[in-house]
């Protein structure tokens, strides 16, 4: 089963991603937030792919209204699509998409007011037991995984660290603490075997270097932040490359991840692989 993850777009989503798209057949595509500043016109494009499809909003997506309406118009225009809090309902590929609070800025846990006019006045603990709720109904044969805006907290401090505040002195952990609590109330049950999330992006601020973008912690779950801004480039030939985060399960059991920048035919230029578990070497269930 293979996921197609489009980090943080901030606008950048074209014809030519849909043809990549055609030619790549991944089995779902993943979308972790900042689509626009609110553009509708990118949410209806993203709503018009044929591939199964699961989005969860960023900070960015409630554009400058306070209010609320920008963002009931987006979340009613992906219908099922959206995550917020939700396992996504499909068939078909077999992967639970359990969605995380949307639209989170990162730094512990704050509800914006457009959220809280959507949402409600949500509490920490509340969207905990949200998210844990949804992610009971998983049936235990599939790959759970958590898209969300912002990671969670507890993977690192540094300006580096995979969810470390890079723009500010000092530099703390920036990820978000009710999805590491869900995380961990989780395990009791069952541990997620994937969380995907953007916000911070690989790029640190002042041209200090790359971050941190993939670990896994000692129960097993992977952590991979596909934020790479912007997500389209050039070869030394002048033509045009798209990135994808590209992860693979077999049954439940994660066997790649990897950063991906592809010419639109579907020609992959490039792969930084990440982690790589081959299917020999799979254990049967």
């Amino acid at each position: 089963m293979r996921l197609a993850i489009a980090g943080d777009l901030h606008g950048d989503w074209s014809s030519h991603d849909e043809l990549l798209l055609d030619h790549l057949k991944p089995d779902a595509v993943l979308f972790v937030g900042d689509l626009s500043d609110g553009d509708l016109r990118l949410v209806k494009a993203i709503t018009r792919l044929k591939l199964p499809s699961a989005v969860i909003l960023g900070n960015h997506d409630r554009g400058r209204d306070r209010s609320g309406e920008l963002l009931r118009q987006q979340l009613s225009m992906l219908g099922d699509l959206d995550c917020s809090w939700k396992m996504r309902q499909w068939s078909s590929p077999a992967v639970a998409i359990v969605g995380a609070r949307p639209c989170s800025s990162g730094g512990g846990f704050h509800l914006s007011q457009a959220v809280q006019s959507v949402f409600g006045p949500v509490t920490e603990q509340e969207s905990v037991a949200r998210i844990v709720q949804a992610a009971s109904a998983a049936p235990e044969t599939w790959p759970l995984v958590l898209l969300a805006h912002s990671g969670p907290t507890g993977l690192g401090s540094d300006a580096s660290s995979i969810c470390g505040r890079d723009w500010k002195h000092p530099h703390i952990d920036w990820g978000d603490r009710d999805l590491a609590i869900a995380v961990e109330t989780m395990r009791r049950r069952r541990a997620a075997d994937l969380v995907v999330f953007g916000h911070m992006h690989h790029s640190l601020r002042g041209g200090k270097g790359e971050r941190l973008t993939f670990l896994r912690d000692r129960y097993g779950t992977a952590y991979v932040n596909a934020a790479c801004v912007p997500r389209f480039g050039t070869d030394d030939a002048g033509q045009t490359l798209i990135h994808f985060t590209w992860v693979e399960f077999e049954g439940r059991h994660l066997t790649l991840v990897s950063h991906r920048w592809f010419h639109p035919n579907g020609t992959l230029a490039y792969e930084q692989t990440l982690f790589r578990q081959p299917s020999e070497s799979v254990s049967p269930c």
